[in-house]
Parts: structure tokens; C-alpha cells; sequence
């Protein structure tokens, strides 16, 4: 069941794209058709989940000293990887994802799990938390892309869909954070999620313990 969880947090709950707001440089940069979505979301995913099982493997290993250095070897390894097996197989998609698929390497998702979940927990919730994760990364970025082609070029993956008008705004930046925003907006609706009524101490957990609260008296 704790596995379980572990995979599910990443799709809607926890989401890195949609909750986390991270890896906006490729959400924003690749999604302009669908198939450059979901081929980026698949192949941070297998960075993602490679990087994952060799951290928490070697976590006791790794020096604290140089972990950050370590990790991005290790992602890099997995990064040159996908993208020799992408260069061979599909070499369309390769050359349409350019220089956005080296940086998977920086990547602050995979970054961010490798440090936050990976480096303190065992192989097999460490393969959930990262194929989760992924699937949610993925899962944002087709949703995002195939909402900007169809608009945008009148097309899904590729194949056209008739009596659709192309408005050019949303393949270009604009509709790239046009487009984000809205999902965003939803993804926040579905979740009930609601602004604070209060900002400050008197609505802190901690009020009254803490000494910047009793300066303010509590205020």
C-alpha cells in the first residue's frame, strides 16, 4: 500500500509540473506538438527511474561531501543513454527535441528526487516515487502539447482534424504559458484548493511558541 501511494502522489496530487511547478523549461519549450510531449515525458521518465535505483543503491556510499556532483554523473549516464537509443530508433523525434533532451541532465525533478527520496529510501519505493513522477510529468506535458497542436496546427500527432481553426498564438510562448495557466487553474478547481483567508501569525500553527510571534504579540 505505501508503494501504492508512492506512485499515485506524482500523477495529480504532487504532480512536478502542474503542483511543483518544475521542469518549465521543456514544458514550455517541447509542447508544441504532441509527440515531442509525450516523447520528452517518456524519456525523463527513464532518466528519472534509472538515476533513482543507482542513488538509492550507492546512498551509503556516496560521500555527503560531493552528492550533488555524483548525482548529475549519475544522471548524465542515463541522459547520454536515451539519447544514443532515441538518435538510433527514432531519429525524428531526436532531432525534433534538440539540445532540451541533454538538459534533461538538470533537470530540478530529477534532481530534486534524487536528493528529497532517493538518497533516503530503499530500490523498490525509490522506482515508484520515480515512475509516478514521471508519469505525471508525462502526463502534463501530452495533455499540454496535444491542447497547443490542436489549436494551434489543427493536428493530433500529427494527423489533421478538420473544421478546426489554426490560431498560430498557441504554438508560439504566449500560448505555451496561456495554455499552462489554464491547466493549472483546473487542476487547482478539481483539487478544492483555496487561497488563505489570513496571512500572518495568527494564522500559524505556531502561534504564541515562536519568538517572532511573541514580539508581535501574537499579531
Amino acid at each position: 500500500m505505501s508503494n501504492l501511494k508512492e506512485f499515485t502522489k506524482g500523477l495529480i496530487k504532487e504532480n512536478p509540473t502542474l503542483v511543483g511547478l518544475l521542469g518549465m523549461c521543456p514544458t514550455l519549450a517541447v509542447t508544441t506538438t504532441a509527440s515531442n510531449g509525450l516523447g520528452m515525458g517518456l524519456a525523463t521518465t527513464f532518466v528519472l527511474i534509472g538515476s533513482n535505483i543507482v542513488i538509492s543503491l550507492l546512498k551509503n556510499v556516496i560521500p555527503k561531501s560531493v552528492k550533488l556532483p555524483c548525482y548529475i554523473v549519475i544522471i548524465a549516464g542515463f541522459v547520454t543513454l536515451i539519447e544514443m537509443l532515441m538518435k538510433g530508433y527514432i531519429p525524428a523525434l531526436y532531432k525534433s527535441l534538440g539540445t532540451f533532451l541533454s538538459l534533461i541532465t538538470v533537470n530540478c525533478i530529477i534532481l530534486g528526487r534524487a536528493e528529497v527520496f532517493a538518497s533516503k529510501n530503499k530500490v523498490v519505493p525509490s522506482i515508484m516515487d520515480a515512475l509516478g513522477m514521471g508519469l505525471g510529468f508525462t502526463l502534463a506535458l501530452t495533455l499540454m502539447a496535444s491542447v497547443r497542436e490542436i489549436f494551434g496546427a489543427g493536428s493530433l500527432f500529427g494527423r489533421e482534424i478538420p473544421y478546426i481553426q489554426n490560431m498560430t498564438v498557441f504554438i508560439l510562448p504566449a500560448g505555451g504559458f496561456f495554455v499552462l495557466g489554464c491547466i493549472i487553474a483546473f487542476i487547482n478547481k478539481l483539487s478544492n484548493k483555496k487561497p488563505p483567508e489570513n496571512i500572518g501569525c495568527s494564522n500559524c500553527p505556531s502561534n504564541g511558541s515562536c519568538s517572532s510571534c511573541s514580539s508581535k504579540g501574537g499579531n
